[in-house]
């Protein structure tokens, strides 16, 4: 009953505090998340799998868990039909102009990536606008905001139909464009440099090493040494300057799988304001998956290439 109160009242709600919904995106803290709640504005998304969802959640969150975003298990990053995210976002009463708060446990820079990926996929699926909750679950406790246990609430069903936007997209035909020279773009490999250097690599991967001509930056450097789970926004900025990533630059961004790049793309596009960033989300298990061409440069001889050829 709840819930179907709620969800009447979020249209009246965005028309009586439009600044709530404004400030949501495209990262929150627990206050500024607290003080949405008050004025009834976004749907809260929790990512986490149903057992850890029930044991607490941010009061009126739903429950979507992470893998009902994510592709099989021999290509985890391969993207989902439209039908299959027409059926999840109609399930959870969502609809385009939906504010939304995604919640994720907030353990480490991993829990991160999770949320990043769900936020890129509503983001292209046209939900909007979005947030992340930043320290996700961990931070809401911490902080003493209230929990609410027990199972998901009951919606009505929306009639969102959706046209999956490829604004923020590169497939793996791009990214062969990419490797040939046919498309001028970087790309960055967001996994640890033992997997760039092909020292190892993905269980589902065919083969180690990276897509060649790509550069790695690690998806956790967004992040303080202090606060694991905290990304930092003027970190992003200072970091993204400092490495040569620029307003004008395009970007293609990878991993194994498409989660730890999503915190990348995340980082880049939604914090460092850089406009040609795209997520590549089968990433190297589709890749290599695909027969395709692997590079196992050695670090010092890459970033040597890296700087003769122009990638930074």
């Amino acid at each position: 009953m709840f819930a179907r109160f709620r969800r009447s009242l979020l249209t009246l709600a965005l028309a009586v505090f439009p600044m709530a919904a404004q400030a949501l995106g495209p990262l929150v803290d627990v206050e500024g998340l607290r003080a949405a709640l008050a004025a009834e504005a976004p749907v809260v998304l929790d990512i986490r799998a149903p057992g850890a969802y029930e044991k607490g959640h941010v009061p009126g969150a739903l429950n979507a868990p992470y893998g009902v975003f994510r592709g099989p298990a021999e290509n985890p990053g391969q993207l989902v039909t439209e039908a299959h995210l027409t059926e999840v976002l109609r399930g959870l009463g969502l609809r385009h102009d939906t504010p939304v708060v995604v919640v994720h446990q907030g353990t480490n820079q991993t829990d991160f990536g999770a949320a990043a990926r769900v936020y890129w996929t509503l983001k292209s699926s046209g939900i909007a606008p979005l947030a992340i909750l930043n320290g996700g679950m961990n931070a809401w406790a911490a902080a003493g905001a209230p929990i609410e246990k027990g199972a998901a609430p009951q919606v009505a069903p929306s009639d969102i139909t959706v046209s999956f936007s490829e604004e923020w997209l590169a497939t793996r035909e791009d990214v062969q464009a990419i490797v040939d020279g046919r498309e001028n773009a970087q790309l960055v490999d967001a996994r640890p440099e033992a997997f760039w250097r092909g020292e190892a690599k993905h269980a589902a991967a065919a083969r180690p090493g990276t897509i060649p001509q790509s550069r790695y930056f690690t998806h956790d450097r967004w992040f303080g040494q202090d606060e694991p789970a905290l990304i930092k926004p003027d970190l992003v900025r200072q970091l993204a300057e400092e490495n040569g990533f620029g307003p004008e630059d395009r970007l293609v961004s990878f991993c194994n799988t498409g989660h730890w790049a999503a915190t990348n793309w995340f980082a880049l596009s939604e914090l460092a304001g850089i406009e040609g960033v795209r997520l590549y989300p089968e990433s190297v298990v589709g890749w290599s998956n695909a027969g395709l061409e692997m590079a196992n440069v050695p670090g010092l001889f890459q970033n040597l290439l890296n700087k003769i050829t122009g990638k930074y």
